[in-house]
């Protein structure tokens, strides 16, 4: 049975329909804060904290610089969404800005206040992120992850509310069956998830030597799917070669029959032969020795 469905994703809207910055949404002014005279106000941007359930983990240097530059010319036009916690605002929605406000040396942010539970605000925060599609691949898929373990949802559900295909979010998802390592290499942008899908059928330690493989050689999608198979298909036994081939023995008794002048018989098992070569005196087996010193030189 699927898990009870909670917070305000649970009712099938996307997050332009839960977080709104638009005055006229807005009915009465909040209660009990005194920085806010709305509910769109301007916080002291040390009174905010990130929030700890908020799937996004990495956050590219250069991008903030160049937002915190932007910041610094125009200011912050979107703001941030919190809630507020026993003596701090929570971050719901948009860290990325609040880290690049902090970076642009910004005293004051605008904040919109939404007054949710914990489950309702972990629901917005994961749908907001995995809309913007700033997540990295394994971001993405522990997002989606989340919404299916702790909310319930189903694939299409989770596809519904942040506009992407069903078979998008279950390609994103089986992401997360990978090896640690190469669930690393995709985290940091070393390996792409198309190729890091191909390394599935594999146990661990051929994902991880195949995926540094792939990186080094710099093997393209369809080249890594047929190196995966090479690893999948059972070596074969090897053939025996043309030369020891028991339709071409006669031929080759015949040749040794030339050159030693006597008869010669090739006879073999499986993984071994033995060629006998007969002698019919003292003399003549002298005369062979002697044929096989000269071969030999």
């Amino acid at each position: 049975m699927a898990a009870k469905k909670t917070g305000l994703g649970s009712k099938g809207r996307g997050i332009e329909n839960l977080i709104s910055t638009q005055f006229e949404d807005f009915q009465k002014p909040v209660q009990k804060n005194p920085f806010f005279s709305g509910n769109v106000a301007e916080i002291d941007i040390n009174h905010i904290e990130p929030n700890r359930s908020q799937p996004r983990k990495q956050f590219s240097e250069g991008a903030l610089e160049e937002l915190a530059q932007s910041l610094r010319q125009y200011g912050m036009i979107e703001p941030v969404v919190v809630r507020q916690k026993e003596d701090y605002y929570e971050l719901i929605a948009g860290e990325r800005r609040w880290r690049a406000a902090k970076i642009a040396g910004l005293k004051t942010i605008p904040a919109v206040l939404k007054d949710w539970d914990s489950a309702e605000a972990f629901e917005v925060a994961l749908v907001e992120n995995l809309q913007r599609e700033n997540l990295n691949p394994m971001e993405e898929a522990a997002g989606y992850a989340r919404l299916a373990e702790e909310f319930g949802l189903s694939q299409e559900e989770i596809a519904a509310k942040v506009g992407k295909s069903r078979p998008a979010v279950a390609n994103a998802m089986r992401l997360l069956s990978l090896d640690e390592r190469v669930k690393e290499f995709v985290s940091t942008g070393k390996l792409s998830a198309g190729h890091a899908r191909t390394l599935l059928p594999l146990d661990g330690d051929k994902q991880f030597d195949l995926a540094e493989r792939i990186m080094e050689d710099g093997l393209s999608v369809r080249q890594a799917e047929a190196a995966v198979k090479t690893f999948l298909t059972p070596a074969k036994e090897k053939k025996p070669s043309a030369a020891f081939d028991r339709s071409n023995y006669r031929q080759i008794e015949q040749d040794l029959h030339q050159l030693f002048s006597t008869k010669v018989k090739l006879s073999s098992t499986k993984n071994k032969g033995k060629i006998e070569i007969e002698y019919y005196s003292d003399d003549d087996l002298d005369r062979l020795i002697g044929i096989l010193k000269r071969l030999e030189g």
